[in-house]
């Protein structure tokens, strides 16, 4: 049966078509055809443009009829369309005066914001073709992805640890073994590796599509791409040079095949999305897309025409426009809906907050409305809550209880501390606690905790560099921050000093100890449990070679560290009390403080003091938690240059304290075996820490 409202009304060539159906925006693939949708306010006209595959003109040219336009929207059903060989774009006709901010030319085939896959940039690293009038075109997707039975896992957010990583880092080195070396397949070769660590949840750097050769250049006889890809062609469509299959078209159905093993394996995935501007840039950038289809619409415009810049990449996406803030919103849903997307991580989010004329909202609409959205109900939200224009917000982006943040304060103060800071120790309490000062009304789940992220040092780097050395990114060493509260330990780069280093790894445990045994969300950087280095790069945006892969070979050589770590995630999945998501300190069933904080002695601390040894004891009630015992957890702190004695807290008799976590070989912790304590105090080495239990 053909419904009245699919049936053709006009043909081009051995094409029919009729007028479509508004929503949804994009190319839908229906019985027998395509609907297209696409909004341009200002445009006086559109053009659909069809070309087969690879062909540099189109077959066909189908100009949206007057009568197919409805409101600010061109819409229209072509049937007969071979969606496996069809690549389409659109031309958009209209006024062009840059001072008004209309830029439009007939003459630019243009890429759909909706395209749910792009070609062009197939293959990782092949030089595109930049003749070529139509670099990244259209494709079809078919919703026809055997999911089994998935969706997404909607973990409570405290129970999170976060593992950040870069697709194409995580398996492209040698070393990985993989087949198929920086790619989804690659990813889901190693998958048991996440598994066997313990984490619960990876946050993949963007994943949308973006073009690896933009401001490609050569340095030293080495090429820098776009490497990390922080500006996104296509908000819909996934880099296809991370498929291995998309050759064959079939990146969507490789990513897809990730996420649901992932799933199966309890493992959540959470995208990296940068919504704060695009690949089309400055003044001077490309037309991709948003740029002759409505650029007083998409971006932030000064009155006289030019970009404001808030994202330090050239543009900012207009992003409390009703039109931009509904697309954001339409690419949120999808990724959860089509890609069982389990949350998101906010780029520049403070941009986010800004409205026409660039400052800051006290209500941003599009925060409130992804706060409140039903179908992104349970995702995971997490803001990056500062941008490139000064707007700083962690602590107080408008969250409506439902957005967390990554907590720059608390890698600031754990760093500083950990190297000597003694000035750091009342903040580094708070922090510990979950940052109750910032986030009292919304609960640690609030606070993503984290020390390293792919910008800048990673762990080991932080203890091996005092200053940054970029200079293979070809800028005079002039980018990436120039304050990474980084301490060399003695010599500036790698040593064979055995002192230096024993230090080293000692100071990295050090912060992966008071990362997994705090409050909040720990998030950890990928290759940081096994010292995974960058050799001082602290800005490895460009680099697709060594310093960003991940060296496997430092798995086997630093296992110690791998396992310490790896103890540390299983200890906090099996103690509730580290992962609470409330901030009561009071006497529990145990009848202790759930949380308290100790000076070398027990219950007595100046938390206004400055102080480089301190000590803080979770009580797990088992009532409240569940568990089958209570117990008491007793991290202690040495970031001072000398040893120091720690008396334990006095508990009931039929308890005993035993050693469980030492980063100081001194103390002689076999891993995975407690060791009793003889005494009622213990002897804490210079710049260490120890987790004691009692049970």
């Amino acid at each position: 049966m053909i419904l009245v409202d699919t049936f053709p009304t006009d043909r081009i060539g051995e094409l029919e078509y009729r007028v479509g159906r508004v929503f949804p925006f994009g190319a839908t693939v229906i019985d027998g055809g395509v609907n297209f949708s696409i909004f341009s306010k200002e445009a006086k006209s559109c053009t659909l443009l069809l070309f087969h595959h690879g062909d540099r003109k189109p077959f066909v040219k189908i100009p949206f009829p007057e009568e197919f336009r409805i409101g600010n929207v061109y819409t229209m059903m072509v049937f007969g369309i071979n969606i496996e060989t069809t690549e389409y774009g659109y031309s958009f006709d209209g006024e062009y005066d840059p001072q008004k901010g209309l830029l439009y030319d007939k003459s630019k085939i243009l890429l759909d914001p909706y395209a749910k896959s792009v070609s062009g940039c197939s293959v990782w690293g092949k030089e595109p073709d930049y003749s070529d009038p139509f670099r990244h075109r259209g494709q079809f997707v078919l919703q026809d992805f055997d999911w089994e039975g998935d969706k997404p896992l909607e973990y409570p957010q405290k129970d999170l640890i976060i593992y950040e990583m870069h697709v194409r880092s995580f398996t492209k080195h040698p070393s990985s073994k993989v087949k198929y070396k920086g790619t989804f397949s690659g990813l889901l070769e190693k998958a048991g590796y996440l598994k066997e660590l313990g984490v619960n949840c990876i946050e993949l750097m963007p994943v949308f599509e973006f073009d690896e050769f933009e401001n490609s250049r050569e340095v030293n006889g080495q090429r820098l791409l776009n490497y990390w890809g922080y500006s996104t062609v296509c908000f819909f469509a996934p880099k296809a040079g991370y498929a291995a299959s998309a050759p064959f078209g079939m990146e969507v159905d490789e990513f897809k095949t990730l996420i649901k093993h992932l799933h199966r394996m309890g493992i959540e995935v959470i995208l990296d999305v940068v919504f704060n501007h695009t690949a089309e840039g400055n003044e001077n950038g490309p037309y991709i897309s948003y740029r002759g289809i409505d650029n007083r619409n998409y971006y932030l415009l000064t009155p006289d025409g030019m970009y404001y810049n808030f994202s330090g990449c050239g543009n900012t996406l207009n992003c409390n426009n009703v039109v931009v803030r509904n697309m954001i919103l339409d690419c949120l849903r999808y990724w959860i809906s089509a890609y069982h997307i389990d949350g998101f991580r906010f780029d520049l989010a403070s941009i986010l907050t800004r409205d026409e004329s660039g400052a800051p909202m006290m209500s941003p609409p599009l925060i409130e409305t992804l706060a409140q959205d039903p179908v992104l109900g349970r995702a995971t939200l997490i803001a990056e809550a500062w941008d490139a224009g000064g707007l700083y917000q962690v602590g107080s982006f408008p969250a409506w209880n439902r957005w967390a943040e990554w907590n720059g304060r608390y890698r600031d103060c754990v760093r500083r501390f950990i190297k000597g800071g003694a000035e750091h120790a009342p903040e580094i309490y708070r922090r510990i606690r979950g940052s109750d000062d910032m986030y009292g009304s919304r609960g640690p789940e609030a606070s993503i905790n984290f020390i390293t992220c792919h910008d800048g040092f990673t762990l080991f780097d932080l203890v091996s560099y005092n200053e940054k050395h970029n200079e293979a990114n070809g800028e005079d060493n002039r980018d990436g921050c120039n304050d990474n509260d980084s301490w060399n330990c003695g010599t500036e780069g790698e040593t064979d000093d055995r002192e230096i280093n024993e230090l080293r790894f000692r100071q990295m445990k050090n912060m992966m100890t008071i990362l997994l045994t705090s409050r909040g969300v720990p998030m950890l950087l990928s290759g940081d449990e096994f010292a995974n280095t960058q050799w001082g790069n602290n800005n490895a945006y460009c680099q697709d070679n060594e310093i960003s892969w991940l060296d496997w070979d430092l798995l086997r050589k630093n296992k110690d560290l791998f396992d310490y770590v790896k103890m540390l995630v299983a200890f906090r999945n099996a103690h509730p009390v580290l992962r609470a998501g409330d901030y009561d300190l009071g006497n529990n069933g145990t009848g202790y403080p759930e949380l308290s904080f100790h000076s070398t002695e027990p219950w007595n601390l100046d938390e206004n003091a400055a102080s480089l040894a301190f000590a803080y004891m979770y009580a797990e009630d088992h009532n409240k938690y569940k568990t089958k015992k209570d117990c008491f957890i007793y991290v202690a702190v040495n970031a001072h240059w000398e040893d120091h004695r720690f008396s334990l807290p006095v508990i009931s008799e039929n308890m005993k304290w035993s050693i469980v976590f030492a980063s100081a070989a001194a103390l002689k912790i076999t891993p995975g075996k407690e060791k009793a304590c003889r005494e009622s105090s213990v002897d804490i080495p210079a710049r260490s820490t120890a987790v004691i239990i009692a049970k």
